[in-house]
């Protein structure tokens, strides 16, 4: 029986990974286009892994309409900075298009000066079309495919031959390809692809500029003089004259619609991706079963051997976690803010649990740009019922009696630590102009959701939780404190803190690169079966790591348990900063101090995250493992 549930828990899981992969819901229904229907290109932000400061399009002078407007956005797309906003570039569908004039501009010393800075900085132009991201198609050398960068380089630097000084160049000519899958009964079609060429290209013409009918020599639709290379390319310098242009080609695919973002999930090698998965999965899988056997074979000897004993004298004489009995559920020094901090765990346990389903069945796609932010920041608004109940329950259990005091605690800290380290970063991402920066109207939404729905749901949760009965211990407390025996070296709290977190931050670095690449080098991250099946393993190290500490703990007669169950597992977001840090220096190209202060920042929030939930996960795994040995024995 246990063999056929095991494999029926493998199947389970070996569907989900699988289904976040070839199954989504794309939250947009999908359009079809008739030949000669026109087809609005919109531009998003202009990003950079360099400086990781988002820039809206217009920020760069490049050609406007006459009235710029912006696209509804979302809180997700808020807080990532994007800012979709309508653009020149107009297509219509299935008729191809030659060295369309979009505007000319000349640079002055500021717009020479805004271009060459975004160039230097390796800055990105993003668009959209039919709420597909554009991607610069890319053939890899080694082998025979192609990798899709999102979005183009606003321009590149470079020297002319038998020159040594760096020039800066522009890239103003586009060569869009839109693919389309064509439905043969209705003749319609929907839009499977977006991808562009970029050329720099220094425009000629004769006679004086007009824009209604000037010709350009370098690029005519009625010579079919096209642009195939930049030889001869655009300089940004002052004085110089810059003519934007465009191609559109049109490309039948047999992609169909449901299946069209697959070229930009799949951007990562599926082979390393497998392989390390499965290593990291293997290793912590034969751990694990060596700690559940020890811990199996150890506890059931010492139970037995426990409730064997017959007189009052062998009982005196016997040591280890039995002589503590008396002082193991003593309240621990600050019990109030561990209560908040399991409650505040519990929050977060709700919401990235309740997420990752979500996502694993496929709810949150990345078609829906800033889905998956929303959607986590209202779960964990809506898991504050959750916290409260929690934290309230324990508090009980320890004797408190002020549960809307703890309540209120539980509703703030975490969100008051966060909200100050964003506000900063925020200040500091305001004085740069990016868009990245919130804007004041978002900030009130974010206030209301946090004191007009999260603290009132934390209250009625700790209504609920304080007016339950307190949880009962298995044994009695005694009224004197038990002395604390003189602790070996490698009992020592510091020590056996920091030695817990290493296997469950073992269990997700792997996992932890594809997802730091995701969010610092603006790739997508799709793969959540792996990341669901990640969690699980992380839940088990957590919870098996710290039983075993606090059970050698309790052999030691230390009894001093509650604090350090929740440090012990709770370690492991120190790795994970520390991992972040190498990532920094070996991954990424970030020079600007604005730009470091703003990665750190943001990776000590996620790291306090995580030390709240992995935390929180450690805590109530040894909670139920002493409950469970303690009234597993006979005390006399």
């Amino acid at each position: 029986m246990a063999f056929w549930r095991s494999l029926a828990f493998c199947a389970v899981l070996l569907l989900l990974i699988h289904g976040a992969r070839c199954f989504y819901l794309p939250g947009v229904a999908p359009q079809d286009f008739q030949k000669g229907d026109p087809l609005q290109v919109k531009v998003n932000k202009l990003t950079s892994t360099k400086t990781q400061l988002p820039y809206t399009y217009y920020s760069l002078p490049y050609c406007a309409p006459s009235k710029i407007q912006d696209s509804a956005e979302n809180l997700g797309e808020v807080l990532r900075g994007d800012r979709i906003e309508n653009s020149l570039y107009v297509f219509k569908m299935r008729e191809p298009q030659m060295c369309n004039i979009v505007c000319n501009l000349k640079l002055d010393a500021k717009t020479t000066k805004e271009f060459k800075e975004k160039i230097s900085d390796e800055y990105r132009v993003n668009m959209i079309l039919d709420n597909l991201p554009l991607v610069f198609p890319l053939k890899r050398n080694d082998q025979d495919s192609t990798v899709y960068q999102l979005g183009f380089h606003v321009g590149l630097k470079g020297l002319y031959s038998g020159s040594k000084e760096e020039k800066y160049f522009i890239h103003n000519h586009l060569a869009f390809t839109v693919k389309y899958h064509k439905d043969v009964l209705t003749e319609s079609a929907r839009i499977v692809g977006f991808e562009v060429k970029p050329f720099s290209v220094k425009h000629e013409y004769e006679g004086k500029w007009d824009a209604k009918t000037t010709r350009l020599t370098t690029c005519d639709p009625h010579t079919k003089h096209t642009v195939v290379n930049s030889n001869n390319p655009q300089e940004v310098e002052e004085g110089k004259e810059i003519i934007f242009t465009y191609d559109v080609e049109f490309q039948e695919s047999d992609v169909k619609w449901a299946s069209r973002w697959d070229a930009y999930l799949l951007m990562n090698d599926d082979q390393i991706h497998w392989f390390s998965i499965v290593n990291s999965l293997m290793i912590v899988l034969f751990l694990s079963g060596m700690v559940a056997m020890i811990m199996l074979r150890t506890l059931y000897r010492d139970i037995a051997k426990y409730n064997e004993l017959e007189t009052q004298e062998e009982a005196q004489e016997e040591t280890g976690w039995k002589l503590v009995h008396g002082d193991v559920f003593r309240p621990p020094s600050n019990s109030d803010l561990l209560c908040v901090y399991v409650g505040t765990g519990v929050q977060f346990f709700g919401m990235i649990l309740v997420t990752m389903m979500f996502a694993v069945l496929g709810f949150l796609s990345p078609s829906n740009r800033g889905g998956l932010m929303t959607a986590m920041l209202l779960l964990w608004v809506f898991m504050g019922i959750f916290a409260g109940y929690s934290s309230t329950r324990l508090y009980k259990m320890f004797k408190g009696s002020e549960w809307k005091k703890l309540a209120l605690r539980t509703a703030t800290l975490f969100p008051a630590v966060v909200s100050a380290i964003f506000f900063v970063l925020n200040a500091l991402i305001w004085g740069q102009k990016s868009s990245g920066a919130v804007p004041f109207g978002t900030m009130f939404a974010l206030i209301f959701l946090w004191f007009g729905i999260s603290v009132p749901l934390v209250f009625v949760g700790s209504y609920v939780g304080f007016k339950k009965p307190a949880i009962e211990n298995p044994v009695k407390t005694n009224k004197i404190p038990r002395q604390i025996p003189e602790q070996a070296w490698y009992m020592n709290p510091v020590f056996s803190v920091l030695i817990g977190g290493i296997l469950p931050f073992g269990a997700v670095f792997i996992e932890l690169f594809f997802i730091l690449t995701s969010i610092w080098l603006n790739q997508f991250y799709y793969i959540f079966g792996f990341l669901f099946l990640v969690f699980i393993i992380l839940i088990v190290t957590c919870a098996e790591i710290t039983i075993v500490l606090c059970y050698f703990q309790l052999c030691s007669e230390d009894y001093l348990w509650w604090w350090r169950s929740y440090l012990t597992s709770g370690s492991s977001a120190l790795y994970l900063f520390l991992y972040a840090t190498f990532y920094f220096f070996t991954k990424l190209e970030i020079t600007k101090l604005v730009s470091a202060i703003f990665y750190f920042g943001y990776m000590l929030i996620a790291s306090y995250a995580f030390f709240v939930v992995t935390g929180t996960i450690g805590f109530y795994a040894c909670f139920w493992f002493t409950r469970l040995i303690y009234s597993s024995v006979k005390i006399d």
